[in-house]
């Protein structure tokens, strides 16, 4: 009985790696923000997860696992490069967004929010990816980061109001 919950979990995480894969190398280059870091990163991600596909339970959420997992590996490359303590974002100019055949001009004004999100601190800035880009709810999005769902209110507000200024001329 184990072993055959075991082959289905599996098979329910390779389905799903395959069914989410856009949307975590999206989540996997907001973390990281840079895109061959991104690209390192999401395949860290996907390799765990089927390494570790027993683990998953049947019934929830694969992309909210596998973005747990991006996440994890992703604050354990930091810890490793010590990368919060300078230089571990690039502009995103740099980085090719990958679309589905938007307009050029959908990719100009993508990129421009884009570049304004980056420049926010990382717990704004992932907080502002899970409910603006991949659309969690705040406590979807609260589960996920592990905080309160006022926290997550906060961060979005302050990101807000970050972005406003900086459109506005006022920022810095």
């Amino acid at each position: 009985m184990h072993a055959e919950q075991d082959k289905l979990a599996c098979a329910e995480v390779h389905i799903g790696v395959s069914a989410h894969y856009a949307r975590l190398w999206r989540y996997c280059t907001a973390l990281a923000g840079q895109r061959d870091w991104a690209d390192d990163l999401v395949q860290a991600a996907c390799l765990r997860a089927m390494e570790k596909c027993a683990q998953f339970r049947i019934g929830t959420h694969v992309d909210r696992w596998l973005f747990t997992i991006a996440r994890t590996t992703w604050l354990n490359e930091l810890r490793s490069r010590k990368v919060r303590q300078g230089g571990g974002l690039v502009p995103v100019e740099d980085t090719d967004l990958p679309s589905p055949a938007p307009g050029t001009e959908v990719n100009i004004l993508a990129r421009e929010v884009l570049s304004q999100v980056t420049k926010l601190p990382e717990a704004q800035r992932l907080t502002v990816f899970l409910v603006y880009v991949e659309g969690y709810s705040y406590a979807e999005a609260a589960g996920h980061l592990d905080i309160p769902v006022g926290t997550v209110m906060s961060r979005l507000a302050t990101a807000r109001r970050t972005l406003n200024a900086k459109l506005e001329g006022k920022g810095p």
